[in-house]
């Protein structure tokens, strides 16, 4: 299977995942509805661990994140993946973020609070402040990627960083916790394809009542996660 096939059928699960959970939680006349921040974060690791496990299976390398390929392009000095990788997440991304729209259609219809709607699809801070929104999606995205390339094991002269199905688990830990713990400013995009994509669909789908998209707050999400994810491979270039 093409790894590129592998990392777009790995994010739409993620986004599937993801976006339901927080369809669940945010929308009138889920079961969900309420259940919390917990139920949020677990739900979000549970969609990473599905994502990177399912593309891994499918011979992907379980990124499912730009920011993360980004990363594993300057560990190995070899760019060559990076366009079809981004592009197939982001494509990606769309595809899972409309799939949760539809299962939830008819809550979105009866839910009138339009932020909570967005909040759905993509990521708004909780306090607007440029620096510090950007400060807590670097912050969130250094510690992903530093922490999913000692879990992936990864080595100077590997080939790339894998995040193979044994590795999944871990990695949505990894998830659980920054969402715990860091997620509370931002909502932890830590993932520029996770908030994008999802985004543009918003704007693009006939969602009753929304509001516009934010798109001023868009370029946070896209911009903090790969500068934390560039640090975080130069860090990691420098222990090794």
């Amino acid at each position: 299977m093409s790894p590129i096939v592998a990392e777009f059928t790995g994010t739409a699960l993620l986004l599937l995942l993801g976006n339901g959970v927080n369809a669940n939680v945010s929308l009138n006349k889920s079961y969900g509805n309420g259940s919390g921040w917990i139920v949020i974060a677990f739900g979000w690791a549970m969609a990473v661990f599905v994502g990177v496990y399912v593309c891994a299976s499918m011979g992907g390398e379980g990124h499912l994140n730009p920011a993360v390929t980004i990363a594993d392009a300057i560990k190995i000095d070899n760019w060559s993946k990076v366009p079809g990788f981004i592009g197939a997440q982001m494509l990606g991304a769309m595809t899972g973020a409309t799939f949760a729209w539809l299962a939830y259609r008819s809550q979105f219809d009866e839910t009138k609070d339009a932020n909570a709607m967005l909040g759905v699809f993509c990521n708004a801070p909780a306090v607007p402040n440029t620096v510090n929104n950007l400060l807590t999606e670097i912050i969130g995205t250094f510690a992903l990627v530093l922490g999913a390339f000692f879990i992936a094991g990864a080595k100077m002269n590997d080939v790339g960083i894998s995040l193979g199905a044994l590795n999944a688990l871990p990695v949505a830990l990894l998830v659980f916790s920054i969402g715990l713990s860091l997620g509370g400013p931002t909502g932890y995009a830590i993932n520029p394809a996770r908030d994008l994509g999802p985004r543009i669909m918003h704007f693009i789908l006939p969602i009753k009542n929304k509001r516009d998209s934010n798109w001023g707050y868009s370029l946070i999400p896209v911009i903090g996660p790969v500068i934390g994810a560039v640090i975080a491979a130069f860090v990691f270039r420098g222990i090794h």
